[in-house]
């Protein structure tokens, strides 16, 4: 075999492996992901169909956040300078629903997702580079963001968020969801090595990298627990919802205990929860297991 036909039949070999991209139509596309199926490999955009039954309204206990995030949105949306976004706190409290909301909110005036992997958080110089002539602004959406010790993917968000995207991001906007504060976990043992001189606390090396990565992200916004008012009326706000087709008996004290005794079992309250124990009851109603 010739060299010329070996290398041929390689690079064709090669090109089976890479997955071919379609341009996207940002008109029609809401959103995408950004997929990579092997490390080695270039990573591209795949468009899905967005979920759009989530609207602000179905938000209960989070005005504050919600004003917000949305006040960093119109700036973004309006071309002016923008932070990046962190939202953290007790799970199913809202935080990737804030997103999704905002989606619903602001598709018709060129608001677009693009979802990434934290593995691959590395390659959104790439993402920038794939919609930086696109006359879309995007959110580039990292869902449930952690990262163990020590681990590289930390240093490579923190680097870019400190300096690749400050040059490249006119259109794209990072928002992430973490159940931590500080994207990492924090034993207490950190904290020993901290000290206060003159009357101000010093935190140590451990405690100092911790806080330099989520410092990268202007805007914090925390998502308590819900309490059970808040709770509570979540899960009239979903029973409203969801049965409004239905012929079922007004929420009331029965179905407040009901719903008390479901986040007990679940361990927590929080409008995921509200939302699974509707769904539950409907079904158990519609199946006669209810009296």
């Amino acid at each position: 075999m010739q060299q010329a036909d070996f290398f041929n039949r390689l690079q064709a070999t090669l090109e089976t492996l890479i997955p071919q991209s379609n341009p996207i139509d940002w008109t029609t596309t809401l959103a995408a992901r950004w997929v990579r199926p092997q490390h080695w490999l270039p990573g591209s955009l795949s468009p899905f169909v967005a979920d759009l039954q989530l609207s602000f309204s179905d938000l209960s206990g989070v005005a504050r956040q919600e004003s917000l995030f949305r006040a960093n949105l119109e700036q973004f949306l309006n071309g002016r300078p923008a932070n990046a976004v962190l939202l953290w706190g007790a799970r199913g409290t809202g935080k990737s629903s804030m997103v999704h909301a905002a989606l619903n909110a602001y598709c018709d005036r060129g608001l677009r997702i693009i979802e990434v992997d934290k593995e691959q958080l590395g390659d959104l110089p790439a993402i920038v580079r794939a919609v930086h002539q696109v006359p879309c602004r995007f959110l580039v959406f990292c869902d449930d963001l952690s990262f163990s010790e020590g681990e590289r993917a930390s240093s490579a968000l923190k680097s870019v968020l400190d300096g690749t995207l400050e040059q490249l991001t006119e259109n794209v906007l990072v928002v992430c969801t973490s159940n931590r504060r500080h994207l990492v976990p924090e034993p207490a043992s950190d904290n020993q090595s901290s000290l206060v001189l003159d009357g101000e606390l010093h935190h140590g090396d451990a405690v100092e990298e911790r806080i330099a990565l989520s410092d990268r992200f202007g805007l914090w916004l925390s998502f308590p627990s819900y309490p059970q008012d808040t709770y509570l009326t979540m899960c009239r706000h979903w029973y409203e919802r969801l049965g409004a087709d239905q012929a079922l008996p007004r929420f009331g004290e029965t179905h407040a205990i009901a719903a008390n005794r479901f986040a007990i079992g679940r361990g927590g309250r929080s409008g995921r929860v509200a939302k699974h124990f509707v769904i539950d009851w409907i079904a158990r109603f519609h199946a006669g297991l209810i009296d």
